[in-house]
This record gives structure tokens, C-alpha cells and sequence, in this order.
């Protein structure tokens, strides 16, 4: 369902019910009587002039209504705030007229609701609220996906995540007419891969070409009816085909991901072309720089040279014209859409932006009514806690790119693109072990140090080291082919081929008990294994009954005898940007 088929809970403006609680310093929404109330019980707040709760009790616990004076009991240990000083109340309301609305009381509260962005060049997310029914009011306006197997069934925050921000050329609501195909299902016209660092010190925003040549897998689709649909694959066609056509949805692209990248993306948030409208005028508009003034007749976007200030239609124009800008490609537009998403994010998450609720509380609507997203985070719950973990990633430290990519060689006339193969499998590499392409300092020195300290003391002779080994994600067969170079070549003989491993990991690891440090410094020499690979834990016993290491190989094995602590090259990205720079669009 688009957003503009939604229904609304109620009639009640949010911007208008944010009310200061000076007890606790936040805003609190505060809604009428006639406003439907939540049956969930939860805490009793008393605010000025206003009911603390649905049974006619004042915050004190008191029989009374809202325009009498409230008494109000402190808790221990906790001061108790001045009284408010109130206008004389008018000794009788005349007859056939409403009282007047109390003023609005400006002031800076703290953080309530935070909001990031871009697909269609937005990344949307949502930060927490007070008011369970507004909260779900909001869950009511965000539309889900079953997307079943292709993503994953639950948010985590202690891990690395993966969303597929995916932008569609379906045309719904006014004023549409003049973007996208003309009776369009929804192609996947714009799509930006976010991975999020496990440490969250950075996180990279990869931008797929919708003219890219994939494969799209076969795809298990839920239907309305509740059964599910196989809808089959086909080879060498545009990526923007994963989705729409023949009824593929979201988890369709979601696999067409995976298969062309080996990134599986977690989750996936989907939007159309009212997304950027509606975002752009709920932050008052959104900074962008040209470098050549720009008047183009098929999207009659008009801008003068330098910087300008876009929202609504004409944040629109800007991130969908291809005539305006380089050799009025696709690439060219991506390139200027990630300058857009940049800019935007740094709107979104301004001083201007967060320290006023009537922003905050369009913007949290714009984007809930802007979303599909799959059901594992249907849930503004869910929404929020994704976006308080993208908060802690400085703006620095994300890298928009695009996916290295060349002319289809078997085309005579140049229209789509391939991998470029001697650059995209290093950056596919890199996000899948989860590498930043910018340089990040570590949260914790202490951390650090105590992780390099694993490396330092007394190593035992390649004889005296015992150790099984399991391949946990490396490509088959890896476990007896590091295995024999253990044996012939580098003097481990009291090592042994354990299988796989229960679970596949990114990296490399080494556990060891306290007893076996000399052993597994030893072994790290050997391997190249770096001291974040080296876990202290507990030993097991092989196969001869004694205690040994254990050795899993992850996806970021190279092969039998190639050290693993190699420095990392990093590919040389073309027009990479991150989301603190202000640049101009050419």
C-alpha cells in the first residue's frame, strides 16, 4: 500500500500535544481526553494542566479536572519543581464560545525523536517517542514485506547489519506524472546497500546501479492469500527487474543482492517518489551545490550556479534528472543523489532539527507514511532502535559509494554495466568482513592494548603445539588443506581436521584455554593471525583425549599457508564521498 492509500488513527496533531515535563527535562505528548487512550498500563505522569491519567485522577491521585489547581507529591529524594504561575482563569465562559488555547511554551528539551536519511537517496529511521498511542499510531502508517528466508528474523544490536534501501519508479500520489516508466510496477530504480560496522565507528552506503547486469535467483514470494509463489529466476538482465516484474517483491532483490555481491542484506526499507518530497519539507528543505547553473526542460529543474536550498517537487527534480549533470547517465545520478543523502543526514540530525517537536513530529510521519520495510522490523520499536545505532556512527566515517563497475562488453551500443572484476570483489570483500574505507580510531585504547598484549610473551616450539581445526565459512575443503601445510610444512604434527563448524564466521579465530598462550602465540606467528583473532576461553579435548586449541577458519581465509594478518588493500574507489562532505553536483 503507497502512502497515500494509509487511513490515519485518529485526527489529533501530534506537533501540537508536546508538552515539557520539567521533571524529567524530555517532552512528553500529552493528548485530550477525547483522544484515544492506550490500554497498556505503564508509569503515572503528571504534567501542568493536563490529566495524568484516563480515570478523571489528577497526577496526585486526587479527584478532579483539568482546570482546577493540582497538588503534586514528591518522591523521595527528589526535588520537587516550582509552582507554575497561571493567568486568572475568566470567572464565567461566554455563552456559545470556546475558551482560547493556552499559549504554546517555547523551549529546548532534550532529544525526543531523531530521524536519518535516504533512500531515493534517503536512509529513513526512527528514534523514540513518548506515548505509546502515538507510537502506534506511527507502526499503523509503515506498511511490511514477508520476505521469509532472504532476510533475517529479528534485529540484533550487538552485531553488524546489512539494510537494502530501495527507491522504486512507481508513480503514486499527485504530481508524479512526470517521473518513472508510465504504468510502472515498481522497479528497483534506486538502491543503496547499508552496512552498519559491528563497533559502530563507521558504516558504508553502496550504491547498486539499476542498470547493473545480475542474475536474479529464483524467488519464494508470499501471496495475499497466505500461500506462497516460486517465481523463477533468470540470467543476465538489469538488477532494477529483481523487483516488480512477474510479482517479484523485495526479498526478491534482497537475493538478487546476495547472489551478485555475497553481502546478504538483513533487512530492506522501500520507498517511492513521494519519500523525498515529504522528507525535504518536513526538515524546511535541504542544502545542495551546483557547479554550473541548471535549467532542464524534462524535469524543469531550475537551479543558479552555487548553493541552493531544495524541498518538495524540486528535491525531486534534483535527485531524479540524468540531463543536468556529467554524460546524463544513471552513474552521473548516483553520484548526485549520494551527495543529496549526505547533505539530508546532516539536516536530520542538526540542532535545528532535533531541539524542535513540531519538526521532529513531521518528519517522523513523513517517513513512516514513506515506508515499506520487511516485518522483522515492522514495528517503530524496531525502527528506533536501528536508528539509535546508526546515530553512534560519525558522519566521517561513512562512505557513499558505488559499486566498481565497466561498459557490458557485449553490447554495441553502451547501455548497462558489469562488475568491474579487478575492483568490486575487493570492496564485496571488504563489507562482508565488515572493513572500513575510512580510517577509524578504536573506542577503547584500553581495549586495543589489551588485544596486542595477546601476541606478547613466550612461544612454543611448532612440536609442542596442539590444535584441531574447523572450517567455519571458508570455501570447501580448507580445513585439510591448512590442515596439511599445519603438518609438512610449518611443524604443527599434533593437529587434526575437525569438520565444520557449527556456525560460519567472518573471521578467523583461535580459542585457547589460559594454560595454552605459549602455544597459541605460537600458532599466530605461524598463521599471521592478528590479536583480535586470538579469543582466551576454554580448551577441548582431541581425539587422542588431551587438551587442545581449536582453529576456525572463516570467510576471510585465503588458502593454505597465506598469512591472514596481510594488510588489507583497499580498492581505489572511483568518486567515494562521505556524509560530512558538502559537494558540489557537475
Amino acid at each position: 500500500m503507497d502512502a497515500q492509500g494509509r487511513g490515519r488513527a485518529d485526527d489529533v496533531d501530534p506537533a501540537d500535544q508536546w508538552v515539557l515535563n520539567p521533571r524529567t527535562g524530555e517532552y512528553e505528548l500529552r493528548l485530550p481526553p477525547s483522544a484515544p487512550q492506550s490500554s497498556v498500563p505503564g508509569p503515572r505522569r503528571s504534567a501542568p494542566d493536563s490529566p495524568a491519567g484516563t480515570d478523571g485522577r489528577n497526577g496526585d491521585g486526587r479527584n478532579g479536572d483539568a482546570g482546577t489547581a493540582r497538588r503534586r507529591t514528591a518522591a523521595p529524594d527528589r526535588e520537587v519543581p516550582p509552582q507554575r504561575r497561571r493567568r486568572p482563569e475568566p470567572e464565567e465562559p461566554v455563552p456559545g464560545r470556546r475558551g482560547r488555547r493556552p499559549e504554546k511554551k517555547k523551549s529546548k528539551g532534550k532529544k525526543v525523536l531523531l530521524w536519518t536519511g535516504g533512500s531515493m537517496a534517503f536512509v529513513v529511521l526512527v528514534a523514540g517517542v513518548g506515548g505509546y498511542v502515538y507510537l502506534k499510531h506511527l507502526e499503523g502508517n509503515v506498511s511490511t514485506t514477508d520476505v521469509g528466508t532472504a532476510g533475517s528474523s529479528s534485529f540484533k544490536k550487538d552485531e553488524a547489519f546489512n539494510i537494502l534501501i530501495i527507491g522504486t519508479d512507481k508513480r503514486t500520489g499527485e504530481g508524479n506524472e512526470g517521473y518513472g516508466d508510465k504504468g510502472s510496477v515498481g522497479h528497483a530504480d534506486t538502491n543503496i546497500l547499508l552496512h552498519v560496522a559491528k563497533d559502530r565507528s563507521n558504516a558504508t552506503a553502496l550504491s547498486i546501479p539499476r542498470d547493473l547486469i545480475v542474475d536474479i535467483p529464483d524467488c519464494e514470494t508470499a501471496q495475499e492469500d497466505g500461500t506462497t509463489k516460486v517465481i523463477p529466476g533468470t540470467s543476465d538482465v538489469r538488477f532494477n527487474r529483481s523487483l516488480g516484474e512477474l510479482g517479484r517483491d523485495a526479498g526478491c532483490t534482497m537475493r538478487t543482492v546476495a547472489e551478485a555481491t555475497g553481502i546478504k542484506p538483513d533487512h530492506f526499507m522501500m520507498a517511492d517518489f513521494n519519500a523525498v518530497k515529504t522528507l525535504t519539507s518536513a526538515v524546511d528543505g535541504v542544502e545542495v551545490c551546483v557547479e554550473h547553473a541548471v535549467d532542464d526542460k524534462k524535469s524543469k529543474l531550475q537551479l543558479p550556479e552555487g548553493e541552493s536550498k531544495v524541498e518538495g517537487e524540486k528535491a525531486l527534480a534534483f535527485v531524479r534528472t540524468r540531463h543536468a549533470f556529467g554524460n546524463e547517465g544513471d552513474l552521473d545520478r548516483i553520484k548526485v543523489q549520494q551527495q543529496f543523502l549526505g547533505s539530508l543526514m546532516r539536516k536530520m540530525s542538526s540542532g535545528d532539527t532535533l531541539t524542535s517537536p513540531t519538526k521532529l513530529v513531521k518528519l517522523a510521519e513523513a517517513a513512516t507514511n514513506a515506508l515499506t520495510v520487511d516485518k522483522a522490523i515492522g514495528n517503530v520499536g524496531t525502527l528506533k532502535d536501528i536508528a539509535l545505532e546508526l546515530k553512534k556512527v560519525p558522519t566521517k566515517n561513512i562512505t557513499f559509494t558505488t559499486v566498481p563497475v565497466v561498459d557490458n562488453p557485449a553490447e554495441k551500443i553502451k547501455a548497462t554495466v558489469v562488475p568491474n572484476e579487478a575492483k568490486a570483489p575487493q570492496v564485496f570483500e571488504m563489507i562482508v568482513n565488515d572493513i572500513s574505507f575510512t580510517e577509524v580510531e578504536q573506542k577503547e585504547k584500553k581495549e586495543k592494548a589489551a588485544v596486542a598484549a595477546r601476541l606478547k610473551g613466550a612461544k612454543s616450539e611448532p612440536s609442542e603445539v596442539r590444535v584441531r581445526v574447523l572450517n567455519g565459512g571458508a570455501p570447501a575443503g580448507s580445513a585439510q588443506q591448512e590442515l596439511s601445510y599445519l603438518q609438512t610444512e610449518a611443524g604443527v604434527s599434533k593437529s587434526e581436521n575437525a569438520g565444520n563448524a557449527p556456525a560460519d564466521l567472518p573471521r578467523t579465530t583461535l580459542e585457547y584455554a589460559p594454560d595454552q598462550a605459549d602455544q597459541a602465540r605460537a600458532l599466530a606467528g605461524i598463521l599471521g593471525l592478528s590479536g583480535a583473532a586470538m579469543k582466551p576461553g576454554e580448551s577441548v579435548t582431541n581425539s587422542q583425549g588431551l587438551p587442545t586449541m581449536t582453529l576456525t577458519l572463516g570467510k576471510d581465509f585465503k588458502g593454505a599457508g597465506v598469512k591472514l594478518d596481510a594488510a588489507v588493500k583497499k580498492p581505489d574507489l572511483d568518486n567515494a564521498s562521505t556524509a560530512d562532505q558538502k559537494l558540489c553536483a557537475s
